[in-house]
């Protein structure tokens, strides 16, 4: 058994015990022994991936585990990438659910289990293998979803709408492989690679496949559960299901689409280009909207898995077109971007549970002024907004860079719809940058700057030891990518079976009159020796001078108030300008007035609310049907057990009419 297979049974063997042990233990040591077991379980899932992307392809079967097909398992250099990021997420949020809360013993001992889950997905080598552990990672999720359904009311309705969405997104991958391995044979991955089913069967499979998966990674119009559970769950868990749960919607699209489908149409990739870019810069327009830290993050992570998606869907389409290279390098940017993103989405979720832990609030408007009494979760915060950032030095700017070279290259390949899908598709990535700059800027600087607007903010405090040492493992890890590409790329481009990029000289950074490939490490450091040498310059200057204190003129208004600030709303105010007609927010005046005399206003009370389109335009009418198709079933339900009968009878006499009709 080679380093992959071992290190991958470890996993599953820790994930096992410490759930078993989380159940017996007392409930002072219960939340230090998940959150070991958790990291456990992520460290041997990072060495399975890291051997697995090493060329060690661990391969295992257990016929007596599952009837029918059995339980198949085989982690090869694709499946290894997903392994090893989720295992590294794992790592940081096990060890910063440590400090983070108490919970009861179901909670903590589901958590290492959903770890496992998420580990065991990219290595099912079955379709029977592949739905139990996609199912068992739903399950766990949801359970640790409602961990806090008793505090507030909200958590419940996020519980169900994840429920639902799962569970239909799973109904469609069900149907989709289940129809693949009939097909086929059988229900081995090998065997459907070898199976050839007819074009429209596989055009289908593909479809259902992608609903499916799609609504997993939040992809818009499936993403309506994600701004609601990211909000509710206990932050290490948003940190697990943004940074590592999403991910394996965009796996599932690789696996079926490329690996088991072999390729597919053109018409495919359009599609999944589209939703991909759509999904980038809708999520993108709501974050810059948000109000509250956490669902911001949430449509952040839409928009970066959309990005993930357009490279996935750029690279399908590419290869279709012939442009093998330009493919590799497109398909090597989505993977990069989804590493890129598991890192600072991990550090920016458990940098809000900070805020949440500490406050009690994730509302920006009421925040303000963390940055003297959380200096550390500041300075961690704005570390993952500046990945999260389209901007050098930050992670994000290296992939979506890569991303941009790939649509470069893909523009002179033939065909009239790759020569239109390309321009749009980088205008789409450029747009997503832009705003993603102004959406961290309002987040880091509402929240964690200027002067506290709420009691919560001014009695707020720094974490615990563990949560910032689990922040402080997720910074590390946004540094690595962005600071040293070449260390990541190589791991990236085997993972997408095209080699280093760089190597294959398609990586490129060219600014004025500077040619050639520039070490983002250097760029980092020149900008941060500049910045240096500003501070310098102006202590010497200051030095050199008496200093007094002195009021200045302030037009008679006194000193500034926190009532004079910015907050999150009036920030994105000019934003919600431009973008009127595709957000359409909802706003609300109300005036009072005194009781003695009408005429004189005593308060006015201002609400600007930007609702989710889609949801509104294709959610709401659905859940109206289902409601008034609910409230017309209850005239069914009388009580009366004659009607019961009755309808027996009848059931009876449609079933022998049905069965004479079709003899």
């Amino acid at each position: 058994m080679n380093l992959a297979a071992t290190a991958l049974g470890t996993a599953v063997a820790s994930g096992a015990a410490a759930a078993l042990v989380s159940l017996v233990t007392p409930a002072k040591a219960r939340t230090r022994v998940s959150g070991i077991g958790t990291m456990l379980t992520g460290a041997a899932g990072v060495a399975a991936g890291a051997a697995a992307l090493a060329g060690q392809t661990a391969q295992a079967s257990f016929p007596w585990l599952l009837p029918l097909s059995g339980f198949s398992l085989e982690l090869d250099r694709m499946g290894g990438l997903f392994t090893a990021v989720t295992g590294a997420v794992a790592i940081a949020a096990g060890l910063y659910g440590i400090g983070y809360a108490r919970y009861g013993r179901t909670v903590q001992a589901v958590q290492p289990l959903f770890v496992v889950a998420m580990l065991l997905v990219p290595a099912a080598a079955s379709v029977g293998t592949f739905l139990v552990c996609w199912e068992l990672m739903a399950v766990t999720s949801l359970v640790l979803l409602l961990a806090e359904h008793r505090l507030r009311p909200a958590v419940a309705s996020a519980g169900r709408w994840y429920a639902v969405m799962t569970h239909l997104g799973f109904v469609t991958v069900l149907i989709g492989l289940l129809w693949f391995a009939a097909l086929a044979g059988g229900d081995s991955f090998a065997g459907l690679r070898a199976a050839s089913p007819p074009p429209a069967a596989a055009s289908a499979i593909f479809l259902l496949a992608l609903a499916g998966f799609g609504s997993k990674a939040g992809i818009v119009p499936l993403h309506a559960w994600l701004p609601r559970a990211h909000p509710e769950a206990p932050s290490h868990v948003s940190a697990l299901m943004s940074a590592a749960m999403v991910n394996l919607g965009a796996y599932g699209v690789l696996r079926v689409g490329f690996d088991l489908l072999g390729g597919g149409p053109r018409w495919w990739w359009v599609v999944v280009l589209t939703l991909g870019a759509g999904s980038a810069v809708y999520g993108i327009l709501q974050a810059a909207m948000a109000s509250d830290l956490k669902r911001l993050l949430g449509y952040s992570t839409t928009e970066n898995l959309g990005l993930v998606f357009a490279g996935i869907g750029a690279a399908g389409l590419l290869a279709s077109s012939g442009a093998r290279a330009a493919a590799g390098l497109a398909l090597a940017a989505a993977l990069l971007h989804t590493v890129g993103h598991a890192a600072f989405k991990t550090l920016l979720f458990l940098a809000a549970g900070s805020v949440v832990h500490a406050t009690g609030t994730g509302d920006l408007d009421a925040l303000g002024g963390l940055r003297t009494r959380m200096p550390w979760t500041t300075g961690l915060f704005g570390l993952g907004a500046l990945a999260a950032s389209a901007l050098p030095p930050g992670t994000a700017f290296v992939s979506e860079w890569l991303l941009l070279q790939a649509l470069v290259h893909g523009l002179p390949a033939a065909g009239m719809v790759t020569a239109i899908a390309m321009p749009l598709t980088m205008a789409a990535v450029a747009l997503t940058a832009g705003l993603a700059v102004a959406t961290f800027v309002k987040a880091f600087g509402i929240g964690f700057l200027a002067k506290p607007r709420g009691t919560a903010a001014e009695r707020a405090h720094e974490s615990p030891k563990p949560m910032l040492f689990g922040m402080g493992l997720a910074a590390v890890a946004c540094a690595v990518p962005a600071l040293l590409p070449t260390l990541v790329l190589p791991a990236v481009g085997a993972a997408a079976g095209f080699g280093d990029p760089a190597e294959r000289d398609l990586l490129t950074l060219r600014l004025n009159g500077v040619s050639g490939t520039v070490s983002p490490l250097l760029i980092t450091v020149g900008l941060l020796g500049g910045a240096l040498l500003v501070v310098a310059a102006v202590r010497m200057l200051a030095a050199g001078r008496a200093r007094r204190e002195a009021r200045l003129w302030d037009c008679g208004g006194g000193p500034a108030t926190a009532r004079a600030e910015y907050t999150a709303t009036s920030f994105a105010e000019p934003l919600q300008r431009v973008f009127d007609n595709v957000v359409r927010p909802e706003t609300d005046v109300d005036v009072g007035h005194y009781d003695e005399a009408r005429y004189l206003v005593r308060q006015v009370a201002y609400r600007r609310e930007v609702p989710d389109r889609i949801e509104r335009v294709l959610y709401r009418p659905v859940l109206a049907a289902v409601a008034t198709w609910g409230r017309a079933g209850r005239r069914l339900a009388t009580g009366s057990v004659h009607r019961y009968l009755g309808y027996g009878f009848s059931a009876v006499v449609l079933a022998l009419i049905l069965l004479a009709v079709t003899r």
